[in-house]
């Protein structure tokens, strides 16, 4: 995820970065299309740092469940739920990894480990998936 918000962000790894990343999301309606770009962006890009060296893990996992949310609202979900046909289930499987590894915790050498939610657990998971979705649902109102 980290990558796929570098090419957002700066066009790197094959991506077409802030400025054209910006006109395809308001040509999806997010306006201004390039703010809306660079939330999405940076939100993927810390989100996966976050994931992957766990750190500060419930707000790297409600990152990524956020940036799905909208993923299947706004791009995958018209297309129904298999990804070999533009569906939702690969944006469905990365939000519920998200979603596990806030549950079971980010790992023994995770940076977190010396935080009160380094070993995971419900109350963590929970504030993933609210935070996740509550920003989902504002982002897509506005």
């Amino acid at each position: 995820m980290a990558g796929h918000g570098a090419q957002k962000l700066f066009g790197i790894f094959g991506g077409q970065g802030l400025a054209e990343t910006g006109k395809g999301f308001a040509a999806l309606g997010y306006r201004p299309g390039k703010l809306f770009a660079a939330i999405a962006g940076l939100s993927e890009f810390l989100g996966g740092l976050g994931l992957a060296f766990g750190l500060l893990t419930p707000l790297a996992a409600a990152a990524i469940i956020g940036v799905m949310i909208n993923a299947m609202a706004t791009v995958t979900g018209a297309h129904g739920l298999w990804a070999t046909d533009s569906g939702v289930e690969y944006n469905v499987c990365i939000a519920v990894v998200a979603l596990g590894i806030a549950a079971t915790g980010p790992g023994r050498l995770a940076v977190d480990r010396f935080f009160r939610w380094g070993t995971g657990g419900w109350p963590e998971a929970a504030f993933a998936l609210g935070l996740g979705g509550i920003a989902a649902a504002i982002t897509l109102s506005l």
